[in-house]
């Protein structure tokens, strides 16, 4: 008898391009985000290529073949020690599907690709009003707390 599905992890490569399109529109519902991550999907070639980086990692969650999780990092070269730091720059689970552990099996994914890559840390970023990403985070980490700052490129002011 089971619990419900059995959720695997795998990071996506070149040859994953209808995954990664699977993700987007995971993260445009989960995130309720359709413009963003629906309005202007790459080319199949660009996001091939961007598989293909060293910089980018993706990770999906699967329940048998469907996209129930996943996340989007980067990789950051530092220049201060011959290091590298991660940056999670989406995560998210379908709501159906929350509370399974599926986040937590996703960072413990990164983590290994991490540490293959010579990482030194992951980091995250999450916001205020976002209790249960907080909780997560701060369950697999040292919490800090920073201030965010966007500075747009086309903006002339010095």
């Amino acid at each position: 008898m089971s619990d419900g599905p059995v959720y695997t992890f795998r990071r996506l490569h070149p040859a994953d391009v209808a995954l990664l399109k699977a993700l987007n529109a995971m993260f445009a519902a989960a995130f309720e985000d359709p413009d963003n991550y629906a309005g202007a999907i790459p080319r199949d070639d660009y996001l091939a290529a961007l598989l293909g980086k060293t910089h980018f990692i993706a990770v999906v969650a699967l329940a048998g073949e469907t996209v129930v999780g996943g996340l989007t990092a980067y990789v950051l070269e530092k220049f201060e020690q011959e290091r590298r730091e991660v940056y999670i720059y989406d995560l998210a689970v379908l709501e159906v599907h929350r509370r399974r552990r599926i986040a937590t099996g996703l960072i413990g994914a990164l983590r290994a690709i991490a540490a293959a890559l010579g990482a030194y840390v992951i980091y995250v970023q999450a916001d205020l009003e976002d209790a249960p990403a907080i909780a997560l985070y701060a369950s697999l980490g040292t919490r800090e707390s920073v201030l965010h700052c966007d500075i747009a490129v086309d903006d002339e002011t010095p």
